[in-house]
């Protein structure tokens, strides 16, 4: 039961991990919403991480079901996602350095009533930069690929678990971004932000186009 405990949770960390990238994560909500305080930054945080945990929940258990539903295959579902990630990327390299005083002005007055707070933190700060679709795409195929002898509480146990080590830290990389920043310094910040910008365009790119292959494989073989 140990064994299977371990290996559903490991399973599910190791695939969706890398994927997810909570640094990066942290870093990008960094340079998007900079003028906030810590509480509000953990409330950030929270949302996120409440976000994704729903988010992934719903890819693993019946994001199959629903892409079935609307008719919806994979490879669709990567082709748009992947254009969707690209486009995020893009908009952050070609974002400006130092905004004017007067946006500054009004961003920060939005995040005082928290409405800056509300209506980023799903989208885009959840969904696609924390969860994209690269993420929903390997939790639904996780999902499919129940064991022979079928789910028993120990693999719901570890999926649980493996949500919550996941969920946890992204809170904790969005949570404390901010001492990341004192590290590296604003400087730091905007160059990382800049390269990481470029890699979330570039795997906005490989995303669309494995999308796009196995739609053209799928047409060959017809």
């Amino acid at each position: 039961m140990l064994n299977e405990l371990l290996k559903t949770t490991l399973l599910l960390v190791t695939g969706l991990f890398p994927v997810i990238n909570p640094p990066a994560t942290a870093i990008i909500t960094l340079t998007m919403i900079p003028h906030v305080t810590q509480a509000q930054r953990a409330e950030l945080a929270m949302r996120i991480s409440i976000n994704s945990l729903f988010i992934l929940l719903g890819s693993l258990s019946i994001g199959a079901y629903v892409l079935s539903f609307f008719g919806i295959s994979v490879p669709v579902l990567r082709v748009a996602g992947g254009i969707v990630i690209a486009a995020a990327g893009w908009t952050l390299l070609q974002a400006p350095a130092d905004d004017d005083a007067e946006k500054d002005a009004e961003t920060e007055a939005q995040i005082e009533h928290g409405t800056s707070l509300r209506a980023k933190a799903f989208y885009p700060l959840t969904l696609p930069i924390t969860v994209g679709p690269g993420a929903i795409s390997v939790a639904i195929a996780l999902g499919t690929g129940s064991p022979r002898e079928g789910l028993a509480p120990v693999h719901l146990a570890g999926v649980g678990i493996a949500l919550a080590i996941l969920c946890a830290s992204i809170y904790i990389c969005v949570r404390f971004a901010g001492h990341l920043e004192r590290l590296l310094g604003a400087v730091g910040i905007q160059v990382a932000m800049r390269l990481l910008a470029f890699v979330l365009l570039c795997i906005g790119v490989q995303i669309a186009w494995l999308g796009m292959a196995e739609l053209l494989a799928s047409v060959h073989l017809k």
